[in-house]
């Protein structure tokens, strides 16, 4: 199995933040976005892929094809996982794909979802999903940046946000 090295979920997936600072942090040796509509749209990925470090391997999968690959035992890799909500990462975990902690990066507004904490916000689906990953012993967290100091999300701030 591979080694995860952070779990990210971030809407703009690829950014600045993202390329300067967590891959300078971590030292990961690729990047896997997991996300079915991306890893259809071929324009799309090219894009992400121009975004990217030339250094940096960058995957982008669907989730059938990111349990396939993170079980799989070929080469050792670092991998530092991105998806744009948490029911990707539930659904990861629920194939036995072990995720202990979770960094939330921006989640924007839309007309489905309520303010979080900061820069996140989140619908009731993905509060859903974030309370069952916490209740499995998941932690998740916001940091904008390594640097930043990391806010906890708890249940009751899933549900004071109501």
């Amino acid at each position: 199995m591979k080694k995860i090295v952070l779990t990210r979920i971030d809407d703009r997936l690829i950014h600045g933040q993202v390329v300067t600072a967590w891959l300078k942090h971590l030292k990961a040796d690729a990047i896997l976005i997991v996300d079915n509509d991306l890893a259809k749209n071929t324009m799309m990925a090219r894009i992400y892929k121009a975004a990217a470090p030339s250094d940096i391997e960058l995957l982008i999968k669907t989730i059938e094809d990111s349990i396939t690959f993170l079980k799989g035992a070929a080469k050792p890799q670092s991998i530092f996982i991105l998806t744009k909500t948490p029911e990707i990462i539930e659904t990861l975990q629920s194939a036995e794909i072990v995720i202990r902690e979770i960094i939330l990066g921006g989640m924007g507004a839309n007309k489905n979802r309520r303010q979080l904490i900061k820069n996140v916000f989140a619908s009731d689906e993905e509060r859903a999903a974030m309370s069952r990953m916490l209740a499995g012993g998941t932690r998740i967290s916001y940091q904008l940046v390594p640097d930043d100091r990391q806010i906890k999300v708890e249940k009751e701030l899933l549900e004071k946000s109501k």
